[in-house]
């Protein structure tokens, strides 16, 4: 195991004395670059400033506010129910686990009881939502290692998510689909079999994938080593989700703090002990092949009848009873958490957003940065998996 306090090279790069940065920027040894916002290496709409001696990099400051931004001040303005065109908007490649927090929050304060239907049908979706993340990811990881190859053929099985969750809700990006008092609607007729189908086009393709990157001598010399996660840092700087697991760390909100179904379903934590950025890949990876399976499992266990929704009052002047609560739950980067606050009138009196990208991208990424060569600054970023509307939220 790769002990974190000697990654730390700044001993080597001593500061200026008085000086507002910490390196002698006009010294010539020197020099700061900008990598992003529009970068493919970047995730999402996110900066990095570099300072870099050569080719190595010696500091690094992230800069956020280039996409969605102001969501919590934005619903304390909005009634409960026109809020949810928002939360799925604080994070784009999976909206499902925003609309379930808020939905979760709104019911505990309203005393709302939802029917069991609905709890396997937002399961359903989350874990939908979690594949289909996933297969995002993977293609950018591949392709911030130069194979952009693995990318079309991932964000291909991902278009064919897109087209469940269109036919489920109406919507491919933003679906809007859990609300207060359950699901939208039912299961189409013949759904389950064009999700089997699916399912078994994406497992053909994570094979090659499995092939094509984690058994390639490039991906496997550049990775190993990259972005050490050693398990004491995990509490430190608060890493939860695959960056924990694949330092060994094994925890995981599905089976640590069971909501929904999850406890009716048979599958265990994944990790790994390599700790850097291969190991985060194949934590997720493998973790693809989970979701795939349960899946499976929530379509052959669902209650086949029965109602998906509770009827609510009026929700344009629908007053929440006063209180606060919080939830949370697993997504693909850890844990993900809503905190709510109701005055009893129409509108929330507050709403926080607790998303793991804001310590991964910020904390973490600034330390994990440095001494890391310019060429792999793309490949960390991404091997963190965040996305920046959680931060400006």
């Amino acid at each position: 195991m790769v002990d974190a306090k000697k990654q730390d090279p700044r001993s080597k790069f001593p500061p200026v004395e008085g000086g507002k940065s910490r390196y002698n920027l006009t010294s010539g040894k020197y020099m700061k670059i900008w990598q992003g916002p529009q970068h493919p290496g970047i995730t999402g709409n996110m900066s990095l400033e570099l300072t870099v001696c050569g080719d190595e990099v010696v500091d690094c400051k992230t800069h956020v506010g280039y996409l969605h931004r102001g969501f919590e001040k934005l619903m304390e303005r909005r009634k409960y129910i026109q809020c949810f065109p928002l939360v799925c908007r604080i994070c784009v490649p999976e909206p499902d686990f925003n609309e379930y927090l808020f939905a979760e929050c709104v019911e505990e304060l309203a005393g709302i009881q939802i029917p069991e239907r609905a709890k396997w049908l937002r399961a359903l979706t989350l874990e939908m939502a979690r594949l289909t993340s996933f297969l995002m990811w993977i293609g950018g990881q591949a392709g911030s290692f130069g194979m952009g190859t693995i990318g079309q053929w991932t964000v291909t099985m991902r278009d064919y998510m897109l087209d469940l969750f269109e036919e489920l809700s109406g919507g491919r990006i933003y679906h809007m689909y859990i609300i207060p008092g359950g699901v939208r609607a039912d299961l189409p007729e013949g759904y389950e079999g064009r999700v089997e189908s699916t399912l078994k086009q994406i497992e053909k393709v994570l094979k090659d994938v499995e092939l094509a990157l984690m058994h390639n001598y490039v991906f496997k010399k550049r990775a190993k080593g990259l972005g050490i996660i050693t398990p004491d840092m995990v509490d430190e700087y608060g890493i939860t989700g695959p960056n924990a697991r694949g330092s060994g760390v094994k925890r995981d909100i599905r089976k640590d703090n069971p909501y929904l179904i999850y406890d009716q379903l048979d599958f265990e934590i994944v990790t790994e002990t390599g700790s850097d950025a291969y190991a985060r890949t194949w934590v997720r990876m493998k973790e693809m092949y989970q979701s795939i399976d349960l899946i499976r499992q929530m379509m052959k266990k669902m209650p086949k009848e029965g109602p998906f929704f509770q009827k609510l009052p009026n929700v344009l002047h629908w007053k929440v009873p006063a209180g606060q609560t919080y939830h949370k739950s697993e997504c693909t980067r850890g844990e993900y958490g809503f905190y709510m606050v109701s005055d009893g009138t129409e509108l929330p009196r507050r709403v926080y957003v607790r998303g793991p990208s804001y310590t991964h991208a910020v904390t973490l990424m600034e330390r994990l940065a440095v001494n890391t060569n310019i060429a792999d600054t793309a490949g960390l970023m991404v091997s963190l998996h965040t996305y920046p509307p959680e931060i400006e939220r």
